[in-house]
C-alpha cells in the first residue's frame, strides 16, 4: 500500500519539543517507506517534518500558495513543490495527494485544515484516516469542548469517532495506515 501522509502543523516559531516531534514524525514516515505531503514551507515544524522525511529517504510533496512563498520560505528541496494561487487550491492538492491526514500541534491554520478534512470524512466525502497527534495535551481544551458538543447534542458520538486521537507517534502512524470504511 502506497501511503502518503498529509501533515498539518505549525509554520511559526514553536518550542523545541514540537520541532523534535515533527522531526520524529518525518523520520518515522520515511522509515515506513511512505511519502509526506505538506504545506510546502521549510520553517518551523513544517520544515522539520519535511527535512526529516527526506533525510530518511522519504519523498516529499509540498504545496504552497504563491503569496506565501516568501513569507513561509518555500521548501525548495521538496521532491515536488507545487505553487498555487490560493489557499483553497493548496488544500485541494494536498487532499488529492494524500492517503491519510495527520495533525500535529499547531495554531488556527492547523485547526482549520484539520476541521475541514475531518468534516469531509464525517459527511462521506472521503474515507481516508484523519488523525490528531497530541502527546502533550496541546489539544486537551479543544477535545474537552468537542466532547461537550456531543453532551449537548450539537455533534454525534459517531462524528468524534471519525477522528483518531493518538498520544504516540507510532500509534498515530499506525492509524494513518489503517484502512477504514466510511461509517466504521
Amino acid at each position: 500500500m502506497d501511503v502518503a501522509v498529509c501533515v498539518y502543523c505549525a509554520s511559526r516559531p514553536v518550542p523545541q519539543q514540537h520541532l523534535d516531534l515533527a522531526a520524529e514524525v518525518g523520520t518515522k514516515i520515511a522509515k515506513r517507506g511512505w511519502s509526506l505531503v505538506s504545506g510546502g514551507g521549510r520553517v518551523s515544524m513544517m520544515g522539520e517534518v519535511a527535512r526529516a522525511t527526506r533525510a530518511g529517504g522519504g519523498r516529499t510533496i509540498g504545496v504552497i500558495p504563491r503569496a506565501l512563498v516568501d513569507l513561509e520560505v518555500a521548501d525548495t528541496d521538496a521532491d515536488e513543490l507545487l505553487v498555487v494561487d490560493t489557499m483553497r487550491e493548496r488544500k485541494g492538492l494536498m487532499d488529492a495527494h494524500a492517503t491519510a491526514f495527520l495533525a500535529l500541534p499547531g495554531g488556527i491554520g492547523t485547526c482549520e485544515e484539520l476541521f475541514e478534512i475531518w468534516t469531509a470524512r464525517y459527511i462521506g466525502m472521503h474515507a481516508k484516516p484523519v488523525v490528531l497527534l497530541d502527546p502533550d495535551g496541546h489539544y486537551s481544551g479543544l477535545l474537552d469542548w468537542l466532547h461537550g458538543l456531543v453532551d449537548t447534542g450539537f455533534a454525534t458520538r459517531h462524528s468524534l469517532d471519525t477522528l483518531t486521537v493518538a498520544t504516540d507517534v507510532d500509534e498515530a502512524l499506525d492509524a494513518c495506515a489503517a484502512s477504514r470504511e466510511l461509517g466504521a
